[in-house]
């Protein structure tokens, strides 16, 4: 970079924040991040780092139940065989954790010359950031390029106002000092999910209430059908059709009335019902960037936003909720405002991941699409009920499904359904990302047994003999 040295503020220091700021400086600019919570954001902080934490502890509990059938037996008398999880420590964990991965991002941006604000900011102009810290007076500075990752909060019910004690959003539940008794989550998207089947792991007894016909409505149907039937199968009440109408506490209980009259009480209610992104107050409509009626900032493939010199990632975008994606988003908004040379967000390569057990990892088109008409393609789905690797493991539920274009035979889209799918679905999307063929796929070797096994057996069925 040649001239002048450009600067570069950043409010918000979640994934699309510190990430951008990596760029920005890499790319020669003067960086300051401002964060009111602590590097790394809500992705890290009371989020995803700590919602997963949680899921492996109670991924950890599950394999002490299903060891019997592996023949693996406790010793002692029967009555005293069996683990039990203390959730002050669980916590305790969980935050410990959480703490050291934002000191280690801290330390990351630091390293490389960015200033770390604490505090929170404002847009005053296009090129004018008022910061406000509780140590020091209010400040004014100036930069070439401003990029927001303000984020989301959770989204609440105006009759079923959390307490942070027995009504909870999934920010408020590491204070628990005690395992709930039954927990009673409210939504069954992905968060709900995920939440649900973590108490369940832990010991709780929990009722899911779901709005619409089935759990995870967003995801692959065949895939969600599959995690329904767990969650059935190990004691989850799970209410389709079920809307929530209202959360009350009385005392040490919690009762939820559902629209149609029913109710369910419990000793906790969990609301995971969405989010709202935090763009309200920071001056956004008065320098003219454009909000959707949602209130999300509405940007374009390399994060711009309506105003020139102004930039935008992450959930408050609206684009999708993905640490992985708002990462991108900053990346490539750092790249774009300071001349490098730079890709517009693609989404169709993008791998998520719902962190239940089984886990559902998924890239590019989907069924709906095939379905749907959206786009012409051949679908094949292997259980892994025939995987010599998952026998072993004592795996029963779960599938790998690809989905590619007829003709060219190029690999467009995956579905992975099994233990540590997160790891799965690598393979796929890079099929997927640089359009490789179900033959190529197929010639690749695969190390047997393994689980990746059912993934090269599912594109040799999908090849086709030009004779």
């Amino acid at each position: 970079m040649t001239g002048r040295q450009k600067s570069v503020v950043v409010i918000g220091g979640g994934p699309g924040g510190y990430e951008s700021a990596l760029v920005a400086a890499q790319l020669g600019a003067a960086v300051t991040i401002v964060e009111r919570d602590g590097l790394g954001g809500a992705a890290v902080l009371t989020d995803c780092v700590p919602s997963k934490t949680l899921i492996a502890t109670s991924d950890f509990m599950s394999r002490f139940k299903a060891a019997g059938r592996l023949g693996v037996h406790f010793e002692g008398h029967e009555e005293d065989q069996h683990a039990e999880a203390h959730i002050t420590e669980v916590n305790t964990r969980v935050l410990k954790l959480a703490k050291a991965q934002s000191y280690d991002i801290r330390a990351q941006v630091e390293s490389v010359g960015c200033r770390v604000v604490h505090g929170s900011a404002s847009i005053v102009d296009s090129s004018t950031v008022r910061l406000v810290r509780q140590d020091a007076e209010p400040e004014e500075i100036k930069a070439d390029v401003i990029l927001l990752a303000v984020g989301t909060t959770p989204r609440v019910m105006e009759s079923a106002m959390p307490d942070g004690e027995r009504i909870l959003t999934w920010q408020q539940i590491y204070d628990l000092k005690k395992l709930p008794e039954h927990m009673i989550v409210v939504g069954s998207g992905v968060t709900g999910a995920e939440l649900a089947h973590a108490y369940l792991g832990l010991g709780s007894k929990v009722t899911l209430v779901s709005s619409r016909d089935r759990v995870l409505p967003g995801e692959d149907a065949d895939a969600a059908t599959v995690i329904e039937n767990v969650f059935r199968r190990r004691g989850m009440q799970v209410l389709n059709r079920s809307r929530a109408q209202s959360a009350v506490r009385d005392g040490d209980k919690v009762t939820v009335t559902l629209e149609d009259g029913r109710t369910v009480e419990g000793s906790h209610a969990l609301l995971a019902v969405g989010s709202i992104p935090q763009t309200k107050g920071i001056g956004l409509e008065e320098v003219g960037v454009d909000l959707t009626p949602s209130g999300h900032i509405s940007v374009d493939r390399v994060s711009r936003t309506s105003v020139p010199g102004i930039y935008a990632a992450g959930d408050c975008t609206g684009v999708l909720p993905l640490a992985s994606v708002a990462a991108m988003q900053g990346r490539i908004a750092m790249a774009h405002a300071l001349g490098d040379a730079v890709a517009p967000l693609n989404l169709r390569g993008v791998c998520a991941n719902i962190f239940t057990d089984p886990e559902i990892a998924t890239v590019g088109y989907s069924q709906a699409d095939v379905d749907e008409g959206r786009i012409e393609a051949r679908v094949v789905t292997l259980p892994l009920s025939t995987n010599p690797r998952a026998k072993m493991r004592n795996i029963k539920d779960g599938f790998v499904k690809l989905i590619v274009r007829p003709g060219s035979n190029t690999i467009v889209g995956g579905v992975v359904v099994a233990p540590q799918a997160s790891e799965l679905i690598y393979p796929i999307g890079l099929a997927v990302q640089n359009r490789l063929t179900v033959d190529q796929m197929a010639q690749t070797f695969s190390v047997y047994p393994s689980m990746t096994g059912s993934i090269a057996e599912a594109a040799r069925r999908l090849h086709q003999s030009e004779i």
